[in-house]
């Protein structure tokens, strides 16, 4: 029995050490025997295992494991020493685009500077801090101070960066790594330069993308940042170069034609630091550093929790937040969950920002953050592919497959993050209403921020409600979200994709947020960046709809449901219909019985659940005493402790009962006898789970039943 105790005490304290190469561990069997727990782990400490208390559960994999947060790399990689900070900084205006220009011929002679080749086509392991053995020297050194020879380095997280190329004196071709363990995907670029000389026109090109269009050609510019302008003027990453072109140049890789992109531009200082960037970087490191500021937080963290999804195939942990107030269990059980997702793609690092937006936002102190916590359970995973974020790829994780096409894949242990993605979600929706599911992307090829979502194939089975959230995030962010570049067709392609998978478990709402990498071509932002400012207000706008998408006020609701309508009639074929529209619940939309989305009808089922606790923007911005001064001069009844009104198409509760009034007129109920001076007749709804006090909905009985 005593070597089960230590056996088991052994496993607990070092269930991470498989992952590492060899671990001489300490004979525990010296250490005297302690009862059965979990709480107790081993630490090694000059040869011998001491014993300790496990760190609690809320702290799990932030402050208590910090080493268990360290970014772990393929064991054959090779890794620089040092974490790469940057600061955070905004333009104080938009960047404007430039226009392309055409390219130029190359010098011939060709010199490397810095080479690496993979040695493995799959993944065999890993550990942190990667390749233990010495670093590989670049192909030259420097010759003396006067050598104006530029020494690049891509061998940090996220980094990407195959061989540099120098063709003139202030001239350089470069190469980066395809996702690794694949023959493809180059287009996310993230490497340091030294050495550099202020007020000389450089050029790089890039000679191995393998996009066909670019918006490179559209105006987009790379990034810089240089440690010399952050330190003496507070600048961070902003956008340079002129005569940017985007081509083929007739070489193949993998049999694919290859195009180049070439930029020239200036560093600002002489002997500086400085990284180019194809999007702002955003790395697990910044992740858990964002986390671990929460969890220090007393105040945020009593609303937010870090837990572990699960852990990615380099053995990463894979962190999901679950954000909401403190409520009853009988009050939390009916909270509907929205979940959000980001980083599947790993070379999409706006989506992080947006990320980042939306759960600085939930967290924040204002009476709208504190509304939604208060009617919703969040669950946000913001990197599902931390393996690839970390080694830099654009696509891929670290079996060489992009993981957005594999959630329907029974392959647990290839794709552990899709994987137990799909298995929350689909706990979520047997246990609550999912009312909303969004996975956050960045977009090579378009500009302004757009959604992808999903709709029954069959032209008699559409209906507007799947395309009310988008509309009205346009509306909201008009300079900034294009709904003319909405899709909402579910293409076979896609039916591995995250948001077709999860609406075929019964999630209405169920989209991709896709946001360029570039900026805006509509609007007041029409020819400009998009900023990090710029992507985590977009977060802050996505939260700011999702209450105008709850609120119990439907105008702004039963107007973009007509303006669907006429759309979808527009595009059938079919004269425009100018008659209001009844937007009033139907007995199949009132279910939440987690039934094929395509097949419901009517407005979203949460107004019934939410009635209580969300309000109209209206009624968030009149004082106590002007709505009680409304309630008097409206002559409304007070009747248990309980405000009644009706109007047309306003949905309220009474004590168990919800229902509608389709006239308006008063209504007196005597609660205990349910005697109507108006003729009812009860209808059963149906509902099962969020709606279990709320068994009956009222309405009014036939005329014809009246007479008889």
């Amino acid at each position: 029995m005593r070597d089960n105790i230590h056996r088991r005490i052994c496993h607990s304290s070092f269930s991470y050490s498989s992952f590492d190469d060899e671990e001489e561990l300490e004979d525990v069997s010296r250490v005297s025997p302690l009862p059965r727990t979990t709480q107790v782990v081993f630490e090694i400490q000059s040869g011998r295992a001491v014993p300790r208390l496990r760190e609690p559960r809320h702290l799990y994999g932030v402050s208590g494991h910090v080493s268990q947060t360290l970014p772990r790399w393929p064991h054959e990689w090779e890794v620089i020493p040092g974490e790469i900070q940057h600061i955070e900084w905004a333009p104080p205006f938009p960047e404007p685009n430039k226009c392309s220009s055409p390219g130029h011929v190359m010098c011939l002679f060709v010199l490397n500077v810095h080479v690496r080749a993979d040695k493995d086509n799959y993944f065999l392991g890993s550990r942190v801090g990667g390749r233990r053995s010495s670093l590989t020297a670049a192909a030259v050194s420097l010759s003396g101070p006067d050598d104006v020879t530029l020494l690049f380095e891509g061998r940090f997280e996220s980094g990407n960066l195959l061989k540099a190329t120098r063709v003139g004196e202030f001239d350089y071709e470069l190469s980066l790594r395809t996702d690794l363990y694949t023959e493809k995907h180059t287009q996310w670029f993230y490497f340091r330069v030294r050495n550099t000389r202020a007020g000389v026109r450089y050029r790089f090109t890039i000679t191995n993308l393998l996009k066909v269009t670019s918006l490179y050609e559209e105006g987009q510019l790379p990034l810089l940042y240089s440690e010399e302008e952050a330190r003496i003027q507070g600048v961070g990453w902003h956008r340079v170069g002129q005569q940017v072109s985007y081509q083929r140049n007739g070489r193949h890789h993998a049999d694919q034609p290859c195009y180049s992109l070439s930029w020239t531009f200036c560093f600002p200082y002489d002997q500086d630091t400085c990284y180019l960037a194809h999007c702002f970087p955003y790395t697990y490191s910044n992740l858990w550093a964002h986390l671990s500021e929460i969890e220090r937080d007393p105040h945020r963290s009593r609303f937010c929790k870090v837990r572990t999804l699960c852990r990615s195939l380099a053995g990463n942990l894979v962190p999901v937040l679950t954000v909401t107030n403190p409520s009853h269990r009988e009050d939390r059980i009916h909270k509907p969950a929205v979940v959000l997702t980001a980083r599947i793609h790993p070379g999409e690092t706006n989506s992080s920002w947006v990320m980042r937006g939306i759960l600085n936002f939930l967290l924040g102190d204002s009476p709208d953050a504190a509304l939604l916590r208060d009617a919703f359970v969040f669950k946000l995973v913001p990197m599902l592919n931390p393996d690839g974020v970390i080694v830099g790829n654009y696509r891929c994780s670290l079996t060489g497959r992009d993981l957005n096409r594999n959630y329907k894949s029974i392959l647990r242990d290839s794709f552990p993050t899709v994987w137990a993605t799909h298995t929350m979600v689909q706990r979520l929706c047997e246990e609550r209403k999912v009312l909303l599911y969004c996975d956050l992307h960045g977009h090579s090829r378009k500009h302004n921020v757009f959604t992808y979502g999903c709709e029954n194939p069959r032209p008699t089975d559409r209906h507007p409600h799947e395309r009310v959230f988008p509309l009205m995030l346009s509306k909201n962010c008009p300079d900034m979200f294009s709904f003319g570049s909405c899709k909402f067709k579910v293409q076979r392609s896609k039916e591995g994709t995250g948001r077709v998978s999860l609406w075929r478990l019964g999630v209405l709402n169920s989209f991709t947020l896709e946001t360029s990498f570039c900026g805006s071509n509509i609007g007041k932002r029409k020819g400009t960046h998009f900023s990090t400012q710029d992507l985590e207000m977009l977060g802050a706008q996505f939260c700011d709809t999702l209450l105008d998408y709850c609120d119990p006020d439907r105008t702004k609701y039963s107007a973009c449901l007509r303006e669907l309508q006429e759309i979808m009639r527009q595009e059938a074929g079919l004269p425009i219909d100018n008659k209001p529209t009844d937007t009033s619940l139907t007995d199949h939309e009132a279910s939440t019985s987690g039934s094929n989305s395509s097949q419901t009808d009517g407005p979203p089922t949460h107004l019934q659940a939410f009635n209580k606790k969300l309000k109209s923007k209206k009624e968030r911005n009149r004082s106590p005493l002007v709505r009680a001064r409304e309630r008097e001069e409206n002559g409304v009844s007070i009747i248990s402790g309980m405000f009644v009104s009706f109007s047309l198409s306003i949905w309220t509760t009474l004590s168990d009962l919800s229902f509608r009034s389709t006239d308006r007129f008063p209504l007196l109920v005597h609660l205990s006898k349910l005697d109507f001076c108006y003729p009812f007749t009860l209808q059963d709804n149906g509902v099962k789970k969020t709606l279990k006090k709320s068994k009956y909905v009222l309405k009014p009985v036939s005329p014809m039943l009246l007479t008889s």
